[in-house]
């Protein structure tokens, strides 16, 4: 499956989880406000902070794949890495912080009730929710099964992340909602919004630290520089490999940069050619490595000073 091709079923998860999250964060906004309860409003933020995190991956999709240009010769492809980070800072900001906030409130209160009211709407909303957010975590992880490589894309990935946070999220609230319906102590919902906000901030962080490692500069795959490495060093023209340096520049786009001793007595003319012959084999074997430069220098001569 090509580049487009992937994209194209990554717009429809997100537009998929997008559509159930609106849908799922009015109706938990409803319901916390009948019910007052801080742990269903700490999920209506969790699933706004997840709708606006799919606006972000969209713009992703749309912006990483522009072609290169005279300010950005590599291409846009680190685009998916800047909007991805602006995702993990949703997650953390719109998330987790109101989530804590709704918590210590509750804690603050000291509220007791034996049967807050408006509780059994909360409780249906969350079940629809558990469905809703299971079917799109479904369809994600279906993708990134059928997609080789798929777990790399940090769009894919964040969807896949914040679809299971929010599942995760949906059984703590409702935990929190029933424990307090037979106790009344208001402490197990504020308990559930403040492990809602560990949760989420948790994600952000595992998220931001991943879009971070990308846009400083991540090596390539461990397996294709080996297998690089290893074409290089069968070609009876190289001498040795001092050096060789990945870095990826987008989803499907790496930079390949090696330092070669080619053996000695080869003329520049043949050099041209091996260098030729070398990048090409490489772009073909390995169609990721979009960019590929070679420093070739004559090794001295065996024995010589």
């Amino acid at each position: 499956m090509n580049g487009k091709d992937a994209d194209r079923r990554t717009r429809i998860t997100v537009l998929v989880a997008l559509a159930a999250n609106l849908v799922i964060a009015a109706a938990k906004t409803v319901g916390g406000l009948l019910s007052g309860s801080p742990a269903l409003l700490s999920e209506a933020a969790h699933s706004v902070a997840d709708s606006v995190n799919e606006v972000f991956l969209l713009a992703a999709l749309r912006r990483s794949r522009r072609p290169a240009d005279a300010r950005h010769p590599f291409g846009y492809g680190k685009e998916r890495y800047f909007w991805s980070l602006l995702a993990a800072v949703g997650i953390f900001v719109m998330g987790g912080c109101f989530s804590f906030f709704q918590g210590f409130e509750a804690l603050r209160s000291h509220e007791e009730e034996s049967g807050p009211s408006g509780y059994a709407v909360g409780l249906a909303v969350l079940g629809v929710a558990l469905v809703a957010e299971g079917t799109s975590l479904v369809r994600a992880l279906l993708q990134v099964r059928d997609e080789k490589g798929g777990a790399k894309d940090p769009a894919l990935r964040t969807v896949v992340a914040e679809d299971a946070t929010a599942v995760v999220g949906v059984v703590l609230a409702m935990a929190g909602m029933v424990l307090h319906l037979v106790t009344g102590n208001v402490v197990w919902e504020a308990s559930a919004s403040l492990a809602i906000g560990l949760l989420l901030v948790y994600v952000a962080f595992r998220l931001g630290r991943d879009a971070r490692d990308q846009l400083i500069g991540e090596s390539a795959d461990p397996a294709l520089r080996r297998g690089i490495e290893e074409f290089l060093g069968r070609q009876g023209e190289i001498d040795s490999v001092e050096s060789l340096l990945t870095m990826r520049l987008g989803l499907d786009s790496v930079l390949v940069a090696a330092r070669v001793d080619l053996s000695p007595g080869i003329d520049s003319e043949e050099v041209e050619r091996v260098s030729v012959r070398i990048r090409e084999t490489i772009n073909r074997t390995w169609p990721q490595a979009e960019h590929v430069y070679l420093d070739i220098t004559n090794a001295p001569p065996r024995g010589g000073v």
